[in-house]
């Protein structure tokens, strides 16, 4: 199983924002739905080997929320960023008035959350990686496709206390080059390299 947790610290956990401005109002929404793209669609099919969960806390008068998404189970998720973004939006919505855990649609589910306990359960599993722009190069890392965990930010820097997190973790630093990208994009090169060490393994 190939796991991803993304740190999303700007959207708005009640859902309250427009798809016509994901990449403002709606904390940087844009990047979140193409990450999630990313992570599971291919050109005919969905990654059925992928789990994705994103922490979302970016209302301080909202309660946070942890959206989960479990690619075996996963239905009416299409590539393009609008239809994505409006799927998550509606998962958010919906859990705004409950204070447990729901489905809001396949493979979908949403709940109140505490960051950085959620934080600390997923670093707790055996080498998760941390994907950043100062770590070691990720063709030098030994992940294993079927095996693989990673943490990633939105386009914002994880906070102090989330840093501190990861490091107290150990949770490996690596990087996918030398230049800044996006989380879609760093998720892409992620795939990519998790894709051919299964085709060809070392």
């Amino acid at each position: 199983m190939r796991r991803f947790l993304i740190l999303a610290h700007r959207v708005p956990v009640s859902g309250s924002f427009t798809l016509n401005d994901l990449a403002g109002g709606a904390g940087r929404m844009d990047e979140i739905a193409r990450a999630v793209s990313t992570a599971f669609t291919l050109s005919n099919d969905l990654r059925r080997d992928v789990e994705l969960s994103i922490l979302v806390g970016g209302d301080p008068a909202t309660a946070a929320r942890r959206i989960d998404l479990v690619g075996v189970r996963l239905r009416h998720l299409n590539p393009d960023e609008r239809s994505t973004a409006a799927l998550l939006k509606n998962a958010l919505v919906r859990s705004s008035a409950v204070d447990r855990p729901i489905e809001s649609s396949p493979g979908l589910a949403v709940g109140p959350v505490d960051p950085p306990a959620a934080l600390r359960e997923f670093l707790a599993r055996p080498g998760v990686v941390w994907l950043t722009e100062a770590g070691s190069p990720l063709t030098l890392h030994p992940a294993t496709p079927g095996d693989f965990a990673a943490v990633l930010s939105d386009p914002y820097e994880p906070t102090d206390a989330e840093r501190a997190i990861l490091v107290a973790s150990g949770a490996v630093p690596v990087s996918v080059g030398p230049r800044s990208l996006r989380t879609s994009q760093v998720l892409d090169v992620v795939q990519n390299e998790l894709d051919r060490r299964e085709a060809s393994p070392r």
